[in-house]
C-alpha cells in the first residue's frame, strides 16, 4: 500500500507499507534508488514484520528538492516516516541511506528502536566534493546522465576502475526519463554530501543499538571507514558477509533480511 506523507517543511513523501503487521521497520534507500530498492529484502521477511520503504526527497514519486539538500532535510523526512510507522521503528539504511539513518538517530533521539546501517559512504563528504558537485551539475544541465553516473561512480562512490569499466555504454538517442530522474536525485544527494563533513566522532552520540552490515569484498576506503565507525559507536554489532560487496541487498537479499530480523528480534 502506497501512502502519502508530508515532511516537516511540507515536502510530500510517498511510502510503501508492506502487508505485514507487527514490528515496524523503516527502510532508507541509497543514491539512485526509490520505492523498489528494498523489494528483494522485503520478500525474505516474515509477515510479523511491517516494512515502510519510502522514496527520499528528490526521488519520484516523492517531492522534489526546492533548494540545495542537506542531511538535515533527509533526517527530517525519515522522522516523518518513522512517526507514520508508529514512532518507535527499527531503521535499516543502505549506502547514502545509511548515512541518512545515522543523521536521523542523532537529530531525532527516541524515535528509533535499533539502527542497521549498510556501508554508509562517510568518506564522501566535505570540501573535496565541491568541485565534483560543480562538474556533476554541469553534466545535469547538459542532460548527460550517463556521464554524470560515471562521475558519481568514480569520484563519489570511488568504484574501482574494473567495475566502472563494466558500466553499459551510453545509449543512442535522448536519455530516458528514468535516467534523468536518477541523475537529479543523485545531484541532490551530492549536495548534501558536499555540505557535510567527515567528523566520525559525532556518531558516538548515538545511544541505540547499531548493527554495521558490510560486504567482505567491498572496495577501499569502505572497509577502513567501517572500522573507524565501529570504534566510535557506543553499542555496536558487526556483520561481514563473505563474497559480498556494496551490492549485497541485490545479490544476497536473504542475508540482509536474516541479519535485520536478528536485530529486530534482539531489540
Amino acid at each position: 500500500m502506497d501512502l502519502h506523507l508530508t515532511s516537516g517543511d511540507g515536502t510530500p513523501l510517498v511510502a510503501r507499507r508492506s502487508p505485514g503487521t507487527g514490528v515496524p521497520v523503516v527502510l532508507v534507500h541509497g543514491s539512485g534508488g526509490g520505492l523498489h530498492s528494498w523489494d528483494p529484502v522485503v520478500a525474505h521477511l516474515p509477515d510479523d514484520v511491517e516494512t515502510w520503504a519510502y522514496a527520499r526527497r528528490g526521488f519520484a514519486p516523492s517531492g522534489p528538492c526546492t533548494s540545495p539538500k542537506t542531511f538535515d532535510d533527509d533526517a527530517d523526512d525519515l522522522a516523518a516516516v518513522v512517526a507514520a510507522a508508529g514512532g518507535d521503528a527499527h531503521v535499516l539504511g543502505g549506502s547514502y541511506g545509511a548515512t541518512v539513518a545515522l543523521h536521523h538517530a542523532l537529530a531525532h533521539p527516541g524515535g528509533v528502536a535499533t539502527l542497521s546501517v549498510f556501508e554508509p559512504p562517510l568518506f564522501a563528504a566535505g570540501p573535496r566534493l565541491v568541485p565534483v558537485l560543480g562538474e556533476y551539475r554541469a553534466l545535469a544541465d547538459a542532460d548527460r546522465p550517463s556521464q554524470a553516473a560515471l562521475l558519481f561512480a568514480r569520484d563519489v562512490a570511488r568504484l574501482p576502475e574494473d567495475l566502472v569499466a563494466t558500466a553499459p555504454p551510453a545509449a543512442d538517442g535522448p536519455p530516458s526519463d528514468e535516467a534523468r530522474a536518477e541523475m537529479v536525485g543523485n545531484l541532490h544527494d551530492l549536495e548534501a554530501m558536499a555540505a557535510d563533513d567527515g567528523d566520525l566522532g559525532r556518531w558516538a552520540g548515538i545511544d541505540v543499538p547499531v548493527t554495521l552490515l558490510e560486504g567482505a569484498e567491498t572496495w577501499s576506503p569502505m572497509p577502513e571507514t567501517m572500522d573507524a565507525l565501529a570504534m566510535v559507536l557506543a553499542r555496536v554489532r558487526r556483520v561481514r558477509w563473505p563474497g559480498q560487496s556494496h551490492f549485497a541487498a541485490f545479490t544476497a537479499p536473504e542475508l540482509v533480511a536474516a541479519d535485520l530480523l536478528e536485530t529486530v528480534r534482539a531489540g
